[in-house]
């Protein structure tokens, strides 16, 4: 086969005729066996050429070149993280001027408060001071007991004994015996002020038409007296305990408001714990707050031999001792009526059994 005929039967040559139609190439014998002598050198020398090393250095291309796609993949990650970076260094930015906004504002706001609790306090001092000049002048004017019927007429003694009841429940129960309040507030307007209510309630107390009024329609304030005696320790505020010991003993006086008194479980205990107070007024109104009860026959027949037995008769018997001359002999009154008392009681007993 010659070269021409070679070319017509390869699929190159066909492919050609297909294409172009029915022409034809011309290829020299000598410029194809030249073509067939450098494929067979190829052939040849091509696997010589082509060894491992080359291999090699095509698959670290690869590898190179899959690391150049992951760095650009990275980059592009580390751009994107430094705008976000960027977006939230400027909300940071924001935030803290926001917060710095703040601070300012409360600072302003702390200044105010403090200004606003100084002239609160200022108020609350101007208002405590006027109250006890105040209360101190009607004290000194309800000594006289046509004062206190002018007060009574004028129909506002109801409330005014309310809020007077609930001031001095403040005022005790705000006490801090663990700081000395006595030398705190002993010449505060404050004391002055409660001191002046617990007098104007004992002058009240001390006229009848005023006692039958407090005996009827103040019950919850003798409960509150009662009450706040129970919760002041001995040696805490004595002439307040006072007061309030000689306005329980006015209202004594009634029999109303006596039988009322009685009725509560917790005077005798109270009784008791007050002549244990070191002061000398104080258990000396003690004393006459405790003859009131034994001297009325109503309320003695509420008396059990228990009960007897339960008054604090040792305790008497040392007041007898004391230097306060008024204590002393009122300390001996009291022990005669103690002692008439379970005698009559021991009589009504034996009598009662022997009739049986």
């Amino acid at each position: 086969m010659n070269a021409v005929e070679s070319i017509k039967s390869s699929p190159l040559s066909s492919t050609r005729e297909d294409a172009v139609g029915d022409c034809f190439v011309s290829v020299r014998k000598r410029d194809l066996e030249r073509l067939s002598t450098e494929v067979m050198q190829l052939r040849e020398f091509l696997p010589k050429v082509i060894n491992s090393d080359i291999m090699v250095a095509l698959h670290k291309a690869q590898i190179l070149d899959k690391k150049l796609k992951e760095q650009g993949l990275q980059e592009q990650k580390k751009q994107q993280l430094m705008q976000e970076c960027l977006h939230l260094r400027s909300r940071l930015e924001a935030l803290q001027a926001e917060c710095q906004k703040d601070k300012e504002e409360k600072i302003v706001l702390r200044e105010q408060l403090w200004e606003s609790r100084e002239q609160l306090q200022q108020q609350a001092e101007f208002c405590t001071g006027l109250g006890a000049a105040t209360c101190t002048l009607l004290w000194s004017a309800s000594s006289k007991e046509e004062a206190v019927r002018d007060i009574l007429a004028d129909g506002k003694l109801e409330p005014f004994l309310s809020v007077a009841g609930q001031t001095l429940e403040s005022f005790v129960k705000s006490l801090d015996e663990e700081e000395k309040p006595q030398q705190q507030h002993y010449n505060s307007h404050e004391h002055q002020f409660v001191l002046a209510l617990a007098g104007v309630i004992t002058n009240i107390a001390a006229v009848t038409s005023g006692r039958d009024f407090i005996s009827n329609s103040a019950h919850i304030l003798l409960d509150t007296l009662m009450q706040l005696l129970g919760l002041m320790k001995p040696g805490v505020f004595a002439k307040l305990k006072v007061l309030m010991l000689m306005a329980l003993y006015n209202v004594s006086i009634s029999v109303k408001g006596l039988t009322y008194i009685s009725e509560s479980p917790a005077l005798i205990p109270l009784i008791h714990t007050l002549l244990k107070d070191q002061d000398s007024e104080v258990c000396l109104q003690a004393l006459r707050l405790l003859q009131s009860l034994l001297v009325e026959s109503e309320v003695v027949v509420q008396f059990t031999p228990d009960l007897l037995r339960s008054l604090p008769t040792g305790r008497i018997r040392q007041l007898t001792s004391s230097r306060h001359t008024v204590l002393s002999q009122t300390a001996k009154e009291a022990l005669e009526d103690l002692e008439r008392l379970t005698s009559t009681q021991k009589s009504a007993t034996e009598k009662k059994q022997s009739s049986i």
